[in-house]
């Protein structure tokens, strides 16, 4: 279930960034129309898409990569929000000085830090362990009983 919601939001990102952007604009700034995304901003967008889709899409659990990725990145956004804002807006945005950030973006900047830093450091801790055939050499059966 949740790799096929990333394998769709990765999709919709790679296919519509725009439609995920101009929303987000309306939401997080007072003033949206204001601001003037740089050239860069919706490829990136785009190749963002691509990867989340490449990733959740091999066959291997490519999360090894990423969990360290992620917890670091959540570390970022929780400690230091406004500078990461700041850093995401100069980057994203040709005028980054004319936006202006709802009160409610800086305290969710450092939620959803919190939350990428759990999910870094958790994923994948709840799955249960494949059986390599071990467990039953060493009580005496044969690994591939059930095959």
């Amino acid at each position: 279930m949740r790799r096929s919601l990333a394998f769709g939001l990765g999709l919709f990102m790679a296919l519509a960034p725009e439609r995920i952007v101009e929303p987000a604009e309306r939401l997080a700034f007072e003033n949206p129309h204001v601001g003037r995304l740089r050239p860069w901003t919706l490829p990136i967008g785009r190749l963002e898409g691509l990867l989340v889709v490449w990733l959740v899409g091999r066959r291997s659990d490519g999360t090894t990569v990423l969990e360290p990725l992620v917890a670091g990145l959540g570390v970022v956004l929780a400690l230091a929000p406004r500078t990461a804002l700041r850093l995401g807006l100069r980057t994203a945005y040709e005028n980054p000085t004319e936006l202006e950030v709802k009160p409610w973006v800086v305290p969710a900047t450092r939620l959803v830090g919190a939350c990428y830093l759990v999910a870094g450091l958790f994923a994948g801790r709840g799955a249960a362990p494949e059986d390599d055939g071990r467990e039953r050499a060493a009580i005496g059966e044969s690994p591939s009983a059930d095959q």
